[in-house]
């Protein structure tokens, strides 16, 4: 390994990761002095050997590119987000693009855009300085800007490929690489989505094949940084995504926003604001970006502790509403406060105790899908078109019935946006982790600033009324079933035990889940495509019970983990009053938990 570490430190161009690697090696390759006494010597010795488990790592093969593009953590070698790695990325894209456009005119366009993680900017830079010298048209976003923003401007530039450095809301020591396609290399629906199989391949072909980082040619200058007008843009179109609506109830809605230390946080506040919306305080503490993001343990606002400052702002300020968007500001988070949360505080008084609660992602995808399936049917009278809600396979079956009952269509798909995006005719869809796409005409992935514009403009019209989201939630129980949905998850350090549990839940699946029999297991990557409902095959299994209880169980594709996503639906009659509808809470609650408990044991979990 010695000589696979020199070589790469003598190519590598970033001569802090060069430098982070020859210490490394150094340490590997110490031995305690002769003499040395032996704690000292042990200590020696211990360093040497994480050093080397050090190395192995960072040497265990290329960072792999998939759909997600390239994602790790930040450091030197091959296995890591490094300027080598993304240098060489680059070169592969722009392969991929000459090859695919090979005899065309004009040459690829490409937009690339990046956040304000460590080394983002300078990753986004090797990507236009490798492009550039090869003849590729390259608009470079102003400054670190949401990940939104970019997924626009590939459509608004009718780019060939978009590139986003960014590792959305992965810890600090992370960063990434998202790739988006569309001008001329793709035309259908997947216009400006992110990449999906076999683009994904084939580019990654293109990256194995470049030799070194110091064999990639780089321009010193050459390509085009955009101005603040591709921000202007975005900013009116994404206000613009829930016309009308009543200027007075809009103004008087007090929200609490937070950023989590990401680039969301002026912008996000700005689209508010022309929107309407001005009563819109930034969590002070988190308000600007922040690239180790010091008040959050991890940047994810599904994560415990991530939204507690926004919500003790929101409960000393009396606010209606508190938006979290994650760090490149494409996830957005709804918290309410709910009568059913509150619960009386044995200590100081926490926004919890008061009632705060975080919606979960598929409340706020049927919050929004009901939203857009009536403003579709409105539009569909004059537009004449039938459109279409969407939703991955792993979240709620509410946006189904609603879209059911709506006429219009309903589409599954596998999970992750670079499948939701590319529907036929779709006009909202949305994925159980915080993601949603409320304009696929202008941002072919979910975009967290006008999502947030639609969950404001829906509390505002029903603050007008004297009523809430979480009232509206109810109301979508009347008429579809309370939907609850919850999670299992396992996590491994050891790799292969994930498909240890995968193979042993195929084998000997549950006959009874919560109490009901089960009446159907489909094997996701096996199943007919009647079974999948003409999905493509994915590693996974769907479990259904005789009570409509579903359990679907797959791999993460982003760590190792093997995730249960649980739902149970509970009758509600459609007078139901608000007793009723609590009991309905307080049973599907009770369910949840028995579901949780049945599915650790079928994963093997022993109740961990």
């Amino acid at each position: 390994m010695v000589a696979q570490v020199e070589d790469w430190i003598a190519d590598d161009p970033d001569p802090v990761t060069a430098d982070e690697l020859t210490r490394l090696l150094r340490t590997a390759r110490q031995t305690p002095e002769p003499g040395a006494t032996e704690p000292l010597a042990d200590l020696v010795r211990t360093d040497a050997d994480a050093a080397r488990a050090d190395l192995a790592d960072r040497f265990s093969g290329l960072l792999q590119f998939g759909t997600a593009g390239l994602r790790g953590a930040l450091g030197g070698g091959p296995h890591r987000m490094n300027r080598a790695v993304v240098i060489r990325a680059a070169a592969g894209l722009a392969d991929f693009l000459l090859g695919e456009l090979e005899g065309a005119s004009p040459a690829p366009r490409v937009v690339v855009g990046y956040d304000a993680r460590h080394n983002s900017h300078r990753f986004a830079l090797d990507t236009a300085a490798v492009m550039t010298a090869v003849g590729i048209e390259v608009l470079l976003l102003p400054r670190p800007l949401p990940t939104p923003v970019l997924a626009s401007a590939v459509l608004r530039f009718d780019a060939d490929a978009g590139v986003m450095v960014t590792a959305s809301h992965n810890p600090p020591q992370d960063n990434g690489y998202k790739v988006y396609l569309g001008g001329r290399i793709v035309t259908d629906a997947g216009r400006g989505a992110q990449i999906v199989p076999p683009a994904d391949a084939a580019i990654a072909s293109e990256i194995a094949h470049v030799p070194s980082a110091a064999s990639v040619p780089r321009a010193a200058s050459g390509w085009t940084v955009l101005g603040e007008d591709v921000v202007e843009e975005y900013a009116r179109r994404a206000a613009a995504v829930a016309p009308g609506g009543d200027p007075a109830a809009r103004s008087r809605l007090k929200v609490v926003l937070t950023p989590l230390h990401g680039v969301g946080g002026a912008l996000t506040q700005d689209v508010l604001r022309r929107a309407g919306f001005g009563d819109v305080t930034l969590v002070a503490e988190q308000a600007e970006p922040d690239p180790d993001f010091p008040t959050v343990a991890f940047p994810n606002p599904e994560e415990p502790g991530a939204t507690d400052l926004a919500l003790a702002l929101a409960s000393s300020l009396r606010a209606d509403l508190v938006v979290a968007v994650d760090p490149d500001a494409d996830r957005c988070a709804v918290a309410v406060l709910d009568p059913r949360a509150h619960v009386p505080a044995v200590g100081p008084q926490t926004p919890q105790a008061d009632g705060w609660r975080m919606l979960t992602g598929d409340e706020v995808g049927g919050l929004l899908g009901a939203d857009a399936a009536h403003r579709a049917r409105a539009a569909r009278s004059t537009a004449g078109t039938r459109p279409t809600l969407a939703s991955s396979i792993v979240s709620s079956r509410l946006l189904a019935a609603v879209a059911a009952d709506a006429g219009l269509h309903f589409t599954p798909t596998l999970t992750g946006f670079k499948w939701l995006s590319r529907v036929d005719g779709l006009v909202f869809g949305y994925e159980e982790a915080l993601g949603y796409c409320v304009d696929p005409a202008h941002v072919r992935d979910k975009d967290g600033i006008s999502a947030a514009v639609r969950v404001c403009d829906l509390a505002a019209r029903l603050a007008a009324q004297g009523r809430t989201l979480v009232d509206a939630l109810d109301d979508l129980a009347r008429a579809h079933g309370l939907h609850a949905t919850g999670q299992v998850s396992a996590r491994f350090t050891d790799l292969s035990r994930i498909g240890a549990t995968m193979a042993a839940l195929r084998e000997r699946p549950p006959t009874h889940l919560a109490g009901s029999p089960v009446v159907e297991v489909v094997d996701l990557a096996a199943g007919t495509e009647d079974d999948r409902g003409g999905l493509p095959p994915t590693d996974g299994l769907r479990l259904l019970t005789a009570d409509g209880t579903r359990v679907v169980v797959r791999p993460s594709g982003t760590e190792p983990k093997v995730k249960a996503y649980l739902e149970v639906i509970v009758p509600v009659a459609r007078d139901a009053d608000r007793a009723a509808v609590d009991a309905a809470h307080t049973t599907a609650r009770a369910r949840l938990d028995e579901l949780a408990a049945d599915v650790r044991a079928a994963l093997g979990l022993d109740g961990g």
